[in-house]
């Protein structure tokens, strides 16, 4: 047999293992983006599986798991009302501009939010989202933060700022600087850009606002308890020792929210 002749064989032999080793993978590793069979579920991550670690928490598409809790049926009127009621000082506009219609309306954008893994993940993920908006807002009572003279503008090309224009917060999570609000924008369909101020105007779209934010940042490490949702929201400025009172202040309205839906707050609740 010549040299060339073996060098194809070779070749052959290692074409066809290579072809035989690629089969032999499973198709939850293989399927990291997720393209997954009918029958198996398409994890946070993008790996496909049918156990709980795909189908649960996190899932994005598949049989996946999901509670039999109404987000509607936890977040009453009588639970904002609660909320408001607590609200001190004098002109606190979002009272009458935060809604439940609103919220309501804005949540049928966003169809994951407080709906994937069990009853338990559900409620924990309603009781941080609104621990968060809670403590933001001073329950309920801002639409936008008091400081204003901090545009919050960063260099940016593909959101760069308009003159002019402040992107300091607004909102249920307090919007904040220009690359999330044209990225906000651009998702939920306004111009975040050269108008920050709809935020603070429109109930519905400020409600959008506050989802997507949550849903983009903060929905995915839910799992890892309370304290890693701080941390997406405002970890710098107080995670670490920074700010111990402002953490402890939302780790408080988080297990009060808890309490009032019948779950265990989890684990980790602290940045």
């Amino acid at each position: 047999m010549s040299l060339l002749n073996m060098k194809k064989d070779v070749q052959t032999i290692v074409l066809v293992l290579g072809i035989l080793a690629l089969a032999a993978i499973p198709r939850n590793v293989m399927s990291q983006n997720c393209n997954c069979a009918p029958n198996l579920c398409c994890s946070q991550y993008g790996y496909c599986g049918s156990t709980e670690e795909f189908c649960g928490f996190g899932c994005k598409e598949g049989p996946c798991k999901t509670s039999d809790v109404s987000v509607a049926s936890l977040v009453t009127q009588d639970f904002l009302d609660g909320i408001k009621s607590q609200a001190t000082g004098g002109d606190c506009v979002g009272k009458s501009f935060y809604t439940r219609d609103a919220f309501l309306n804005a949540l049928g954008s966003y169809s994951q939010f407080g709906t994937t893994g069990s009853s338990d993940d559900s409620k924990r993920e309603i009781a941080a989202f609104f621990a968060h908006v809670t403590h933001e807002t001073g329950y309920l009572c801002f639409v936008e933060e008091k400081e204003k003279t901090n545009p919050y503008c960063e260099g940016n090309t593909e959101f760069p700022c308009v003159p002019g224009k402040f992107y300091y917060g607004r909102g249920p999570i307090q919007l904040t600087g220009n690359v999330n609000y044209g990225a906000a924008g651009r998702a939920i369909k306004f111009d975040g850009l050269n108008s920050p101020e709809t935020v603070a105007n429109d109930p519905l779209i400020s409600f959008k606002t506050a989802l997507w934010f949550w849903m983009t940042n903060v929905h995915s490490v839910v799992n890892q308890g309370f304290g890693a949702t701080i941390q997406r929201i405002n970890g710098p400025a107080e995670c670490g020792g920074q700010k111990p009172d402002l953490v402890e202040a939302r780790i408080q309205l988080y297990t009060k929210y808890c309490q009032k839906f019948g779950v265990s707050p989890g684990q980790n609740l602290s940045c």
